[in-house]
């Protein structure tokens, strides 16, 4: 896993940081740096999605230069909800990148099968977090970002047009829907949890059974709701309606 400080800046060809804002953003690996691959076929515009996630996106996959907003309290699994979308893109070779998640845990990550090493972390990009989207959305197949503060209505849609432009799936972690400004793809939403595996007063937490509503434009516009571990006594996101059960 890759992980900046958010305080190296990108250099231009005159040695001059390249942030929009003028402020700093980290500087991507030669690999990605690199990158510029047209996107052409119906089948390289999607991603594959772990199998509990499927029946949420209408493609049954996540499609490139789409926006994903994922929203809840927090406390409820909207973060392991978030970090479960890269999982199978990571495992399948795609690069992801996280920007403005102080923690996302480690072990949690590789417990969801997300592959540490297709990740590139930027835990406190705080005022270079806009810049700092910009910019890996230049080689990043999916990208995880949570706002740091309010976002402006056109800092949201310049954005949102750069990871169209890129082809990046761009999946943005929010406590309400209404905190990101311009109209996503697709919106999930966690209404409610709840922790299994403490007993009468003894036991720790193993699993948490949430509802997730899915609700969009165009092909996502009918309202989709289903219950996931979020996560399961495994670590991994599972189907809420099986047998899982904490052990």
């Amino acid at each position: 896993m890759f992980a900046y400080d958010g305080r190296t800046a990108v250099r231009g060809s005159a040695g001059r940081p390249s942030g929009g804002l003028g402020r700093p953003v980290p500087v991507l690996p030669a690999a990605l740096a690199a990158r510029a691959r047209p996107i052409s076929s119906a089948s390289s515009r999607l991603l594959p999605l772990s199998e509990p996630l499927v029946s949420l996106f209408p493609d049954r996959a996540l499609r490139r230069g789409s926006t994903v907003v994922v929203a809840g309290a927090r406390g409820l699994g909207t973060t392991t909800l978030a970090l479960a979308l890269l999982a199978a893109p990571s495992a399948a070779g795609s690069w992801c990148g996280i920007v403005g998640v102080p923690d996302p845990g480690v072990v949690a990550m590789a417990e969801l099968g997300i592959d540490l090493g297709r990740v590139v972390l930027v835990p406190e990009a705080r005022g270079g977090w806009v810049d700092a989207v910009g910019e890996l959305a230049g080689g990043i197949d999916v990208l995880l970002v949570r706002p740091f503060g309010s976002c402006r209505p056109g800092v949201a849609r310049r954005l949102v047009a750069r990871a169209r432009e890129r082809q990046t799936a761009l999946v943005v972690l929010v406590d309400r829907p209404e905190e990101w400004p311009d109209g996503p793809d697709l919106t999930l939403r966690v209404t409610r949890a709840a922790w299994r595996g403490i007993g009468a007063g003894h036991g720790h937490l193993q699993c948490r059974l949430a509802e997730v509503e899915a609700s969009g434009r165009r092909s996502a516009a009918r309202s989709v709701s289903r219950r996931l571990w979020l996560p399961s006594s495994s670590g991994t996101v599972a189907d809420g309606d099986g047998p899982e059960q904490p052990v």
